[in-house]
């Protein structure tokens, strides 16, 4: 077997993949290439929301801002590195510009000034955004620039082992199956830029597209450390067509109803909850501003999600939006100040929540017309779904692997945010990141310094492994492991956690984990033998997750995108049984950062370390341009 020898390996190309490999060719690094399931099949070119949020330094009029401003509201939410996000707030508008270079639509006035506007936990107008693609508009930029430079790319490939040296000290390549042919493929790479995304594939409940599943498990696997996997988002989205319901879905006020699993039975569940109609509504019109579900809007607008949870998971039955018509009761003038402000000065105060649709965002009804889903004539079923990871690798300011040189994580698989943190900025941070790995392969890493003969012998090994289960028959179908995998994660991983319920689902991943682990790989088709693969890194990466939200349950308490209920806790509401009480924060632990990789004994080990403040930096031209011209800013080990 031929072996591929690359400078920089890129997997994954989701909007940060494709932009480290631009960025990376841009700088001179020309011995690349891209490896991925399929240039379509990421996460940034298939999802969205009403109008997708992109974050940046704030570019418009008099209001000022600085990348230490930006920087102090990145890491406002706690268990953030101050230093990293100074890097996401000072190279921004670099990234940004980058972007509509390529031609990226951002909207801006007849002076050039980009405009914004506030987004959830944003004391400024820096979000901005393209409407309801945006992630999908930059990957379709990027994409075209990767093709104007002929950056090879190597598409229906899955990887299943990362490679590191002997001593799991740095990353040297990857082993890939040809998910047309079957067939195992090598790749050496001085660097691996890993871009595979959120851990889509382990929720069963996900508004993350069917066709992404992560590979976080991979890197896991290999060795490198990772951060705040606790830390994850979840919200109201509809799921025969995978969209959040966020923004003016909520605000036009829809009917909350529920039916049993045929559809009959209908009832508009809510009203149990809510002492009067009027404060029902204003509930769920402020849900569409704080959309993720978020346990300081316990008691709040994040009740709904709880009570939407209860009917759906609890009662299985299915909850559904009815844009059709209004209920009876509907009283604007009995609606609070904002709720009827905001209609009223939309002039949106029409007889139906699809009128009022009509009138807020028309090309919202038309992105559901679009998927065979009429909201004129059916209503919208929807569920509380995993939505975004906030933790992930753990990188440095450059963002290369804390423990595994070499690798660079970028993109929702690097776990630079913390426990809550402002709508769009992961869209900023995964082509910030790009930049800074590419620039600091270009600066460092140039020259490749893994000798191939170690190299070949390390893959060797793995294929010899990998080629002797191809003559074991498999006999574990991957589709129901991968089933049972994502019902364990959605019943015990998702916004409503118990220490029970972890107990039990770690004690089933690690029971599958050895299963899985013991079949074979014989006797399947280029496409199960790569998702049987791919459920092994899914297995290794839901025990980590699992083992650190166990860990969060029993010392960090509710906090950011879950509750931890606990006898102990406080009520959460008066309408629901004891079991319903929440444990309380100890916020001390947002000053830590919760780390997580392999122990001497082969199991997850978790430990913690202090977040770095924000740099002061008060820099002399002449200093720190002599530091940039000699490679001091990259750092002495480097």
């Amino acid at each position: 077997m031929d072996t591929l020898r690359l400078n920089t390996l890129v997997i994954g190309s989701g909007a940060a993949g494709l932009a480290a490999a631009v960025r990376l060719h841009a700088l001179g690094v020309e011995n690349l290439a891209v490896f991925t399931e399929g240039l379509r099949m990421g996460t940034s070119i298939n999802t969205g929301s009403d109008k997708q949020t992109y974050y940046k330094l704030g570019m418009y009029g008099a209001e000022p801002d600085s990348p230490f401003l930006m920087a102090q509201d990145l890491a406002r939410g706690g268990s953030v590195h101050g230093d990293i996000a100074l890097v996401e707030a000072a190279l921004s508008p670099l990234a940004f510009g980058h972007l509509t270079t390529l031609g990226v639509p951002f909207p801006h006035d007849p002076f050039g000034q980009y405009i914004g506007y506030k987004t959830d936990h944003d004391p400024k107008r820096r979000a901005t955004s393209c409407g309801p693609y945006t992630s999908r508009d930059m990957c379709l930029a990027l994409t075209a620039e990767l093709k104007r430079r002929n950056i090879p790319v190597y598409e229906h490939r899955v990887a299943v082992k990362l490679l590191t040296d002997e001593g799991r000290t740095r990353s040297i390549g990857a082993i890939f199956v040809n998910a047309d042919t079957g067939e195992f493929e090598s790749v050496q790479s001085e660097n691996t830029v890993f871009a595979t995304g959120g851990p889509g594939g382990l929720y069963e409940t996900s508004v993350y597209p069917k066709v992404h599943t992560g590979a976080i498990g991979l890197a896991l696997e290999a060795g490198a450390k990772a951060c705040n996997l606790a830390e994850s988002q979840f919200g109201l989205a509809s799921i025969k067509f995978r969209w959040n319901v966020s923004g003016s879905y909520m605000q036009v006020l829809p009917r909350f109803i529920s039916t049993d699993r045929d559809g009959g039975g209908e009832r508009e569940f809510l009203r149990e909850y809510f002492k009067a109609p009027a404060e029902m509504y204003d509930a769920i019109f402020l849900k569409g501003y704080q959309w993720p579900f978020s346990a300081g809007h316990v008691p709040g607008s994040s009740l709904i999600d709880i009570f939407t949870y209860i009917e759906t998971v609890e009662r299985g039955r299915r909850v559904w939006l009815d844009y059709r018509t209004d209920p009876a009761d509907l009283d604007f003038s009995a609606l609070n100040g904002e709720t009827h402000g905001y209609l009223e000065r939309s002039g949106a105060l029409a007889d139906s929540p699809l009128k009022r649709l009509e009138i807020l965002n028309a090309p919202a009804i038309e992105l559901y017309r679009k998927h065979k889903i009429d909201l004129s004539k059916e209503p919208l079923e929807i569920a509380v779904c995993a939505q975004h990871n906030n933790g992930g690798l753990a990188g440095n300011v450059w963002w290369e692997s804390v423990n595994l040189k070499h690798l660079f994580p970028v993109g929702e698989v690097n776990g630079s945010h913390g426990v809550t943190r402002p709508g769009g900025t992961a869209l900023n941070a995964g082509q910030v990141g790009a930049f800074r790995a590419s620039e600091f392969i270009a600066a460092k890493y140039r020259e490749n310094t893994f000798p191939e003969t170690e190299f070949d012998a390390a893959a060797e090994k793995v294929l010899a492994v990998l080629n002797a289960l191809r003559s074991v028959p498999a006999k574990l179908d991957w589709r129901e492991e991968r089933a049972a995998l994502q019902h364990r994660m959605s019943e015990s991983g998702a916004f409503v956690r118990s220490s029970g319920k972890v107990v039990e689902a770690l004690d089933g991943v690690y029971r599958q984990f050895a299963s899985l682990n013991a079949d074979g790989l014989g006797c399947l088709d280029a496409q199960s033998l790569a998702e049987n693969l791919r459920n092994r890194q899914l297995c290794t990466a839901q025990i980590f997750y699992l083992e650190s939200i166990l860990m969060q349950i029993d010392y960090i308490g509710s906090r950011g995108g879950s509750i931890v209920l606990s006898e102990k806790g406080s009520p959460i509401h008066p309408a629901l049984n004891e079991k319903w009480r929440m444990a309380e924060e100890k916020t001390s632990f947002r000053r830590q950062i919760m780390m997580c990789g392999y122990g001497a004994n082969g199991y997850p080990e978790i430990s913690w370390c202090d977040c770095r403040p924000i740099p002061e930096t008060d820099g002399w031209f002449e200093t720190v341009w002599s530091d940039c011209r000699t490679g001091k800013i990259y750092g002495e080990d480097a």
